[in-house]
């Protein structure tokens, strides 16, 4: 029997557990995209608020042993720029996601993820050498997406893979970054009172489903030849935005 969680049946509860599962699955497998899967379908079982929190949890215990070795590598001159920017947004966004009405909000999360899927599939990339001031304001975009709705990946993502880094710097880059913003998006969630015993029990049932998806969809990756993993990605993220619309409440939920 499942435990009682947000006051959720375990219907509910069990549709959350599966898609924090894709969402793992998505992660590992292509490294990116989990927020963009869970988000819109989780917000629409439980709050918004509640939704983003403990995705920045779980996420967040994974890039901690991942940013050990990342940040012998990564490119220190473009990752604290992109930290800094973002820890000064994060904060915006967690205030906004904690004042905004849920079911506005949840059209927000929609919309962004289409959005930002459509620009991931046109694969258009900024194309000048990275500066500090560039770097900065990235990041501040990303923070701000990041405390309203954990969709902190794709400006950061387009940004680095436009440069001329090799992708061991890129990867490294972002593994680095998202572990920095992990750290400032707890304090912003805690500060706006989103931190709550409620999140842990949440975070402690689904928890282990994203950690066992993430390492299977990584390990599905290294068994594949890559060709594949952008159309399985983009498929999912669209059908997650899509159903979780809120005009098709009565039809799906």
């Amino acid at each position: 029997m499942l435990p009682d969680v947000a006051g959720l049946e375990s219907t509910a509860l069990l549709m959350v557990c599966a898609t924090v599962a894709l969402a793992g699955l998505t992660r590992g497998f292509c490294g990116f995209g989990a927020a963009m899967v869970y988000m819109p379908i989780a917000s629409s079982i439980i709050a918004p608020k509640l939704a983003a929190a403990s995705l920045m949890l779980i996420d967040g215990l994974i890039s901690i042993p991942m940013a050990a070795s990342a940040s012998k590598i990564c490119d220190w001159r473009t990752v604290l720029p992109a930290a800094a920017g973002a820890f000064v947004t994060v904060s915006i966004g967690a205030w906004v996601l904690t004042h905004s009405d849920p079911q506005n909000l949840r059209w927000v999360l929609s919309a962004v993820v289409l959005l930002l899927l459509c620009i991931l599939i046109s694969g258009w990339r900024y194309t000048k050498p990275p500066k500090k001031r560039i770097s900065f304001g990235v990041g501040a975009v990303s923070g701000l997406l990041g405390g309203m709705t954990q969709l902190a990946g794709p400006p950061v993502i387009t940004y680095w893979m436009s440069g001329p880094a090799p992708i061991s710097i890129i990867r490294a880059n972002l593994i680095t970054y998202f572990f920095f913003t992990s750290i400032g998006s707890f304090f912003a969630f805690w500060g706006n009172g989103l931190i709550t015993q409620e999140l842990f029990k949440l975070t402690l049932v689904i928890g282990p489903a994203y950690f066992i998806c993430n390492f299977v969809g990584a390990k599905g990756f290294a068994l594949t030849n890559g060709k594949s993993y952008r159309p399985l990605a983009y498929s999912l993220i669209l059908v997650a935005a899509i159903t979780s619309l809120p005009i098709l409440d009565g039809i799906l939920r």
